[in-house]
């Protein structure tokens, strides 16, 4: 979550009369995340989260996002729900961009996640690929390697800024994992970006899941490589194992992993911290100062992609330790 958008009173009170959410009382900004500006409302009947979306993501995606949502609450995986205008749509339109009405989830999200947070995701994540498994409109990954691939051509020129001599360890990396990348493993709808903020906990259990605008159809060990980088590294970029292994457990609980989908997790791993090093690069050298949003260390990612590279077997995540 972020804001790039400014948005006037008078704009979003015109907004919002399109919908039965009442009279507008108060709202803010939120500056944490990198992709849409979002704003937290509260109204004559209860709280909301205003997104307009920008940057990476295309208005025809929307309906595919909103659906999910809708779909995954249906079948009991706890999320926001898109709120529907009086026409019936889902879509409207403020300060020139696309946006959207959701109902506002109660909780907070782990700054320090323990191992029972860790596990608590890892059976989350589970559940919602089981939940999307039936849902019929599919999306393909923007940020799978060709994606990389774009990111990686607008910012290789510029990343020794970063670290001298990274273009050059980046370029090595990336050709070696897409050689090997794999096709063939399970598939479905995938979050792609379950980072500690998008999940909320209350009163010590897990209460919901938000920011859904990655979801994609793509290998769902993937999911739970782009988790492992999420939950599982200290501050100091040290694996924490028995987080791994809690979330690994958690997540095996419900749908158990497939022998080659094990053995592909560090690949799989070292791909998702490519992927996010890429995404944090790009906004790192573009993003104007202006804007009101965190822009995140890319060296953060190559640190992992430096530790993922040395694993020598699966079992060094804690897969079947706990």
């Amino acid at each position: 979550m972020a804001v790039y958008t400014d948005v006037s009173e008078g704009e979003l009170s015109a907004f919002l009369a399109q919908y039965e959410v009442g009279r507008l009382h108060s709202y803010k900004g939120i500056a944490e995340g990198t992709e849409n500006s979002n704003y937290l409302l509260h109204t004559s009947t209860g709280s909301y989260i205003l997104t307009l979306y920008e940057r990476r993501v295309e208005r025809a995606d929307l309906p595919f996002f909103l659906g999910l949502m809708e779909h995954l609450a249906r079948k009991g995986v706890s999320c926001p729900l898109p709120v529907h205008r009086r026409d019936g749509s889902m879509i409207g339109d403020l300060a020139g961009r696309p946006a959207a009405l959701i109902t506002f989830l109660e909780g907070m999200w782990m700054r320090r996640p323990t191992a029972q947070h860790c596990r608590a995701v890892g059976k989350a994540l589970a559940e919602l690929h089981r939940a999307a498994a039936d849902f019929p409109l599919r999306r393909a990954n923007a940020l799978s390697p060709d994606g990389w691939r774009k990111l990686w051509d607008i910012t290789r020129a510029r990343a020794d800024e970063v670290e001298p001599g990274l273009a050059r360890e980046v370029e090595a990396d990336f050709a070696d994992i897409v050689r090997k990348w794999p096709t063939d493993l399970p598939a479905g709808i995938i979050h792609a970006d379950l980072f500690p903020d998008n999940v909320f906990f209350l009163g010590g259990e897990l209460s919901g899941i938000i920011d859904f605008y990655f979801a994609c159809n793509d290998l769902l060990a993937y999911d739970i490589a782009t988790c492992l980088n999420a939950w599982c590294f200290e501050k100091d970029v040290s694996y924490n194992l028995t987080k791994g292994s809690a979330l690994l457990a958690g997540y095996q609980s419900v749908r158990p992993l497939e022998q080659r989908e094990i053995e592909a997790l560090p690949l799989l791993a070292r791909g998702s911290a490519l992927r996010f090093m890429l995404t944090r690069l790009h906004d790192w050298l573009t993003v104007s100062e202006g804007a009101l949003v965190e822009k995140r260390d890319p060296m953060e990612y190559v640190r992992r992609m430096r530790f993922h590279r040395q694993i020598a077997s699966p079992a060094e995540y804690g897969i079947g330790l706990a």
